[in-house]
Parts: C-alpha cells; structure tokens; sequence
C-alpha cells in the first residue's frame, strides 16, 4: 500500500489505517483476543502500518501492543486520553496534565512499547485549558516517550490554540460521505497549518457498505442502537445515500465501501482514514480502497448525490453531541 504524509509533521503512514476500537467496544461482544491479534497482523500483511486505540477502550491496547510486538519498529502505534479513569460510559471527562501523565505511562506499559507515536486528546476538556493539554504533551515529547500530538473533535479556535503551544500532527475526527461537516472550517484550517486528518467512521458507521438497511438488527451493545442516524425513520432517508454509492461502485466494478474510501483519500492528499471491521474479508476490502481511482466525472457525480441527499439524524444522541468541540 502506498503512503502518505500526515500533514508537515514528517508523520508517515499507509494511506489506510485500522481502527482498532470495534474490536474490544461499541459494536457488540468483544472480538476473541486471539482472533483479533490475528486480523490485527493480517492488516500489517497488507500493508496497514497505522493502528489506532485508546485507554477507553476497554482491553484494547493490551492486544494491540501484543499483535503488533513482533514488528513494533514498522508501524505506528496511535492511542488517546482524556476520559476520566479512562472509562467513556462515564460521560466524563480529565484531561489535567497530572492525569496525561499518568495516562501515558499506563498507555505504554500496555503497549508493550516505549514511545506512543501519535498521543491524542480524545474530546477537548472544557475545563482544563487546552494550552495546559498542549503543555504537558509537550513535556512528553521531549522526555521522548511521545512522537507526536493529536487532537480528536476539536474546533477551529482550540486547534489553533493548541498548535501554538506544541505542533498538532493530526486532528482525528468523524468524516465521511455521511458526515461532512469537517469541511467548512476545519479542513482549510489544517491545511493552512499543516496538520493531517484522520476520519474515523469513514463509512458511515457501516452504513456506506451498502449491507444496513431499515430491517437490519444490531448486536446488544452495538453502539448503533442508540445513534439518530439510525433510527427507523431516519434509516429510510439515509438508505438512499448508501443506494446512490452502492450504484456507483456497481458500474466501477468495486465493493461500495472502496468508493466510500476512494472518496476521502480524493479530497486531501493528507487525509489518512482509519476503517475497522472485526472480519478478514472486510479488511482487504478497506485495504482495496487505496487502490481504486475515482475520476473527475465520478466526483462530481458524487458531489452532485451527496447536494441533492441530506443525511437526517445527528452523529451521537445529545449527551455525545455536547462532546463535540465547536
């Protein structure tokens, strides 16, 4: 798979990463670790050398760091703080410089490793000042247990702020055919500072797989099951956006999901999406996506779908919205 820069950071990674999250949390029963340690591997196989977790994400960097030991020095290891006691269901979050700390050197005993190499805040803490965040990231990156610093959900002014206090290598946010708000503000904004863009959900969720449809169940636990987007209702609406894509990559010759990825990486040479999926067959799917051209007439077929569908719903139910940094 070819690379790409994460903006000016000098922060290189395979075009497509995995996202490691759906493996331990949020979309039904956790995978079975030795199972999940082998698709992890399968991805570096293919050529993935970018893999993101978190703390919250229950067991999640204990598998990474144990699927990716024996080619550590290949691939670059992503995690995130930010929620209190690392816990998301809480709803709460602690980003103060003692608990960054204290975060990092847990991340890195459970990552079996001795550098996080992109360390994200996971959602901006309205009560710790984000130049204080930036500070003791900065802290980090010179003792040389961090190799870069990342933003996840975060506004135009508190990038900014932040980027003054230490460089921002990548901001991580949700952005996808069925998500676009990133483009308005936040992608000039990086791209006049220099700063990669990471989508999580680039596929809606799953929904741009063309496989959900208004009759489709979700696992108990599936994080889905409590997301306005898909609810029944708004699942008729949002269909068509995926029948539209779906159409598109009939004539291609493509699953539906690679033009879903095709599209993102079309939009900034600096945009690195980061699909998960718990299944084999997925991942070479996703993986695929890096290798499929839309034309110009294709992209503006799809701008032309994209103006004329409106995605009903929001991304999170209210209380996950008020995370979201403005």
């Amino acid at each position: 798979m070819h690379r790409r820069q994460l903006g000016t950071s000098g922060l290189e990674v395979s075009a497509i990463g995995l996202g490691c999250m759906g493996l331990s949390l949020a979309y039904g029963p956790p995978m079975d670790r030795g199972a999940a340690i082998e698709l992890i591997r399968a991805a570096h196989d293919l050529g993935v050398t970018f893999f993101d977790t978190a703390e919250a994400y229950g067991e999640n960097e204990e598998l990474l760091g144990e699927a990716v030991a024996p080619f550590r020095e290949e691939v670059v290891v992503a995690t995130k703080f930010g929620w209190k006691d690392g816990n998301l269901r809480t709803g709460t979050l602690d980003s103060t410089p003692e608990r960054i700390r204290l975060v990092a050197e847990q991340s890195l005993r459970r990552l079996r490793t001795d550098r996080i190499d992109l360390f994200y805040q996971h959602r901006v803490d309205p009560q710790v000042p984000i130049e204080e965040v930036a500070g003791a990231v900065q802290d980090l990156i010179q003792k040389g247990k961090v190799k870069h610093f990342g933003l996840s959900e975060a506004g135009v002014q508190t990038i900014r702020r932040a980027h003054a206090v230490q460089p921002v290598a990548a901001l991580q946010s949700e952005y996808s055919m069925f998500s676009r708000d990133p483009e308005a503000e936040i992608l000039p904004t990086l791209e006049e500072l220099g700063i990669g863009f990471v989508p999580f959900s680039p596929l809606g969720k799953g929904f741009l797989t063309g496989k959900i449809d208004v009759g489709t169940t979700f696992a108990e636990g599936d994080i889905r099951n409590t997301l306005p987007r898909f609810e029944a209702e708004a699942r008729v609406t949002n269909h068509r956006i995926a029948t539209a894509v779906t159409g598109i990559a009939a004539r291609k010759g493509v699953p539906p999901a690679q033009v879903a990825l095709a599209w993102l990486l079309a939009q900034k040479p600096w945009i690195v999406p980061i699909p998960g999926t718990s299944k084999l067959g997925r991942l070479r799917e996703n993986v695929g996506g890096a290798d499929v051209e839309l034309s110009a007439d294709d992209l503006r077929e799809i701008a032309g779908m994209l103006s004329s569908l409106q995605v009903q719903g929001e991304r999170y139910a209210p209380q996950g919205m008020k995370m979201v940094d403005r």
